[in-house]
């Protein structure tokens, strides 16, 4: 029993100096930070969209996204921020029921910076199901094959 209290008690020690390090690296951060303010508009009528889901995730150099990330929703006027974003690349997606999802990567290098999205309605749907169908349709508006 003894062995196992002492193992048990390195074993959190060591987790809570890892978890010490991640929080210091975090707040040891020196470099510029941004003060970020969105904005979600309908594309068609210029109107807010509240509620919608704006995701951000910072880039790395290789362009694939890190992990991690944050949300945020936006208000009754279509509006969200956020203040201390480190410059550098970072992904913003927009989604919103009944609209097409939106997603772009921004430079953040300045102390503020508006974006503002305006979402689309999702486009029409097309079936693969019968592709011949497609064809049978086209082929009535043509002209009958000469004979030889």
């Amino acid at each position: 029993m003894k062995n196992f209290v002492s193992i048990t008690g390195a074993v959190i020690l060591v987790l809570g100096f890892i978890l010490v390090g991640q929080m210091r690296a975090q707040d040891e951060y020196e470099g510029p930070m941004s003060n970020l303010r969105f904005v979600v508009l309908k594309d068609y009528n210029g109107k807010p969209i509240r509620d919608a889901a704006v995701v951000l995730h910072p880039v790395k150099k290789d362009g694939k996204q890190s992990l991690g990330g944050m949300e945020l929703k936006t208000d009754n006027d279509g509006r969200a921020s956020i203040d201390g974003i480190p410059y550098g690349p970072l992904r913003v997606q927009v989604l919103a029921p009944r609209f097409q999802t939106f997603g772009e990567d921004y430079m953040i290098n300045k102390p503020e910076l508006e974006i503002t999205v305006k979402l689309k309605r999702p486009g029409g749907q097309y079936s693969t199901d019968n592709p011949g169908a497609a064809k049978k349709d086209d082929d009535k508006n043509q002209p009958p094959p000469k004979p030889q």
